[in-house]
């Protein structure tokens, strides 16, 4: 079975995630410390593949990971998987609300409870962790007096903590996009695939995001997200993260793309992958389902020409 490393310690949302996938939950999961330790083993080999959270529906992008991804490895995402994000504050058993005074987590899922914590914790102090579950893995080893970690449900029965409140993020619809990522290799288009990109521009100049924008207007080619980064190499210097449906095997996004990589001063690709989404299966079988037909459909014209 491949490798795949995921961020640890056991217990993360990135854990569950993997979990949720019957095909990846099979293989041998190995716990990071870190999403850079993760997408470190992925590139060097250590790992077949790595699954790291790239979105959240509160917070936005996972920094960490999409710049990674852009500016330090060669990496392909493979697939996409949305899950649906609980937040719960765990505690030492016997721990009461009003006691505690300091959480532990990583700070992209403390970003998510900012309303909770005004409304129940007042002032608490927040403590960053690496992960989620290793949050709860320090709370429940050392249970320092006054301490809660925010986290999962598995992650309070695997380090002996309680719940101390349940759904305590922002906003109910809260899910996160996670990606499985492996170097140098394109997964096989479905019939409902996501391709994502990042663009670069030779100058910044009125007109150069519009240009860029009109290569997809002029397909009909739908964008499903959009956002700049910094370059990394100076103030006012951006680049373009773009993800688009279509698979880089689609003649229309290939052409558009070829296009892109003439007119800019470079393209990064990131991958073409089957998208995720509660109908994504039943797009990609009726797609099937209409290939097969059109194909049918030629193949019986075809027969009907006569000799050259």
């Amino acid at each position: 079975m491949p490798r795949i490393a995921f961020l640890g310690p056991p217990g993360t949302f990135t854990e569950e995630a993997l979990l949720g996938q019957p095909d990846l939950a099979g293989a041998e999961l190995v716990p990071m410390r870190s999403m850079a330790d993760v997408l470190a083993a992925a590139q060097s080999g250590d790992a077949a593949y790595g699954f790291v959270p790239i979105e959240n529906a509160i917070e936005g992008t996972v920094n960490l990971t999409l710049d990674a991804l852009v500016f330090e490895h060669e990496l392909l995402i493979q697939r996409e998987v949305e899950t649906r994000i609980k937040l719960n504050l765990l505690a030492v058993p016997g721990t009461r609300l009003r006691d505690v005074h300091k959480v532990v987590s990583i700070p992209h899922a403390t970003a998510q409870c900012r309303g909770f914590f005004a409304r129940e914790l007042h002032n608490v102090e927040l403590e960053a962790a690496n992960s989620t579950a290793e949050a709860a893995q320090y709370v429940g080893e050392h249970r320092p007096e006054g301490t809660a970690a925010v986290g999962t449900e598995l992650a309070a029965r695997l380090y002996g903590l309680e719940v101390l409140a349940e759904d305590i993020e922002d906003h109910p619809d809260n899910s996160t996009r996670f990606v499985l990522v492996a170097p140098g290799r394109i997964p096989a288009p479905t019939g409902h695939d996501k391709t994502s990109i990042v663009c670069f521009q030779h100058t910044d100049q009125p007109g150069s995001l519009h240009g860029i924008l009109g290569q997809f207007t002029a397909r009909n080619i739908n964008l499903t997200k959009l956002e700049s980064r910094p370059t990394k190499q100076g103030l006012g210097s951006y680049c373009f993260i773009i993800d688009l449906e279509g698979h880089i095997d689609d003649e229309l996004v290939a052409d558009c793309l070829r296009d892109l990589h003439a007119q800019l001063a470079g393209v990064k690709f990131l991958g073409s992958y089957p998208a995720a989404g509660e109908h994504g299966a039943a797009i990609r079988r009726d797609a099937v389902e209409s290939w097969k037909a059109a194909d049918v459909w030629i193949t019986a014209l075809r027969a009907l020409v006569g000799p050259h």
